[in-house]
């Protein structure tokens, strides 16, 4: 008897049938892999499964029996939890906080919360992890990846019979990978049933038992992982073909355009030297801690710091991201959620925010018409898929709003884009996208660093590539000369490669 079963599910939203009959099933000690493109239904799919959307048609079984889980109490009760691809986690309560909120151990003897008890269990929890994570910080101040690892040792915390993970990889590096695969396979032994949402096929080959694959809110079909390959699941996943995951485009670097001397951030970053120049692509790369986006938001004017930044020789004082901005330097973060959108506005305001001045005229009027127009001619140039420029931008998928993103930033002429994890949370054909846009960056002359965990990526698209750990810099290479073994032994600061 299958752990879940989930039979013709169906989800329509105002304008949009996100999911038609489709079913899935997962039996105990499996771990199924569920892969489509963003907006294929995927997120819609496990969202009604955890309880927070309700079902159109179609029905639930858990152990055979009928499940009616009409909220997030009702999946959990039965044994039902997810790790979130948009963090879940509560930026202003500490560690342990977070991994036991609402589920706090209680002295019997006083009556009150046990903060030692909940503080131990935390660091057991982070430890099988491999994570070193001080559980009195506060969420905030965590990087993306270690709120990552404590999003799933809370999930883990909960001890349920089945574990969502809604792309759970997106900002960890290979060796955070490793671990966390290791604690799968610890779930698969104890005979409980995950399903591993990623867009990263190779980890789901590694390991998934089997594989899902939804198109367009319907399931394509279902695969043993031991029986397919990667190019059949793009295929089935996208529809086509795709001939190359990273169409790279080979230029001659122009000028320097940025010279960084002696940068320095208390408790961040130690002595950072670079230089940069125009059609480059400058990869950045490092373990979670190694201080690769803490050196972007140095360079975006959002830390304090000691040393020279210079911008065609010139150099420049960067204290705020307004400062940035002015200098041509403009950062495009790896958290779009918190930090880079406004969800609820629409298309046309988040790609204008940081260009509005230039629509205002008389009396601080803005010229609603030459905004429209901007906007959709980028809208064009960058194939944003969305219906106007009025959509919100939380009813696009990921790809689409990192390119709104893109497009805020291309708006104001930057000398100097940085991404940081440009692909994070989207699927394989948008990836493509993106990076041919950042061939476009190239050819318009435009100096780009990418921070990012994927090795792959970091290889597949830069032109030199340096290594941090520590907040320092370990590595660089060009890249004909890189590979995945010379960057990890630079990551994990071991000498003499």
């Amino acid at each position: 008897m299958p752990l879940l079963e989930m039979k013709g599910i169906s989800k329509e939203f105002p304008g949009v049938k996100a999911l038609e009959n489709v079913d899935l099933t997962l039996d105990k000690g499996e771990v199924l892999a569920l892969l489509g493109e963003n907006g294929a239904g995927k997120s819609t799919l496990m969202k009604i499964l955890s309880g927070i959307y309700g079902l159109d048609a179609g029905e639930i079984l858990v152990d055979g029996q009928k499940a009616d889980i009409n909220n997030v109490s009702d999946a959990t009760d039965l044994g039902i939890s997810i790790i979130h691809q948009e963090l879940n986690l509560i930026p202003d309560l500490c560690v342990y906080e977070n991994i036991f909120l609402g589920r706090e151990i209680v002295n019997p003897v006083t009556n009150r919360i046990n903060k030692s008890a909940l503080k131990e269990e935390s660091k057991k929890l982070l430890k099988g992890l491999g994570m070193d994570i001080n559980v009195n910080e506060t969420v905030r101040n965590l990087s993306v990846a270690e709120q990552q690892m404590v999003e799933i040792a809370k999930v883990i915390s909960m001890d349920c019979q089945i574990i969502i993970m809604d792309e759970p990889t997106d900002a960890l590096m290979t060796n955070e990978v490793d671990r966390l695969f290791e604690v799968i396979r610890n779930l698969k032994s104890e005979d409980k049933g995950v399903i591993f949402i990623s867009h990263k096929i190779d980890e789901i080959m590694e390991i998934a038992d089997r594989v899902e694959v939804l198109r367009d809110g319907e399931l394509i079909g279902s695969k043993k992982t031991a029986e397919t390959d990667a190019d059949d699941l793009i295929s089935m996943m996208v529809g086509r073909e795709l001939k190359e995951k990273f169409p790279k485009l080979k230029m001659k670097p122009g000028n320097i355009v940025m010279e960084v001397k002696g940068l320095n951030v208390p408790g961040m970053l130690k002595d950072i030297s670079f230089n940069l120049r125009r059609s480059e692509v400058l990869g950045i790369s490092g373990l979670v801690g190694a201080g690769r986006t803490e050196l972007g938001k140095t360079l975006f004017g959002v830390y304090g710091h000691t040393g020279e930044v210079l911008i065609d020789g010139s150099p420049v004082n960067v204290k705020s991201p307004g400062d940035a901005i002015k200098a041509g330097i403009v950062y495009l973060t790896e958290d779009r959620k918190e930090e880079g959108l406004f969800s609820d506005k629409s298309v046309a305001y988040n790609m204008t925010l940081a260009k509005l001045k230039d629509f205002t005229g008389w009396m601080d009027r803005v010229n609603k018409d030459e905004e429209e127009a901007e906007v959709k001619d980028y809208v064009t140039k960058i194939r944003v898929k969305t219906p106007s420029i009025s959509q919100t931008v939380e009813n696009l998928s990921g790809g689409n709003q990192q390119k709104v993103l893109l497009a805020k930033w291309l708006m104001t002429n930057p000398k100097v884009m940085i991404l940081d994890e440009p692909t994070r949370g989207i699927d394989v054909g948008a990836k493509v996208e993106i990076y041919n846009l950042i061939n476009r960056l190239k050819k318009d002359g435009i100096a780009v660093i990418m921070i990012s965990s994927e090795l792959p990526e970091i290889l597949g698209i830069s032109d030199r590539i340096i290594v941090m750990h520590s907040g320092r810099i370990t590595g660089e290479l060009e890249d004909k000369d890189a590979t995945q073994e010379k960057i990890m032994h630079y990551a994990v600061n071991i000498q003499g490669v």
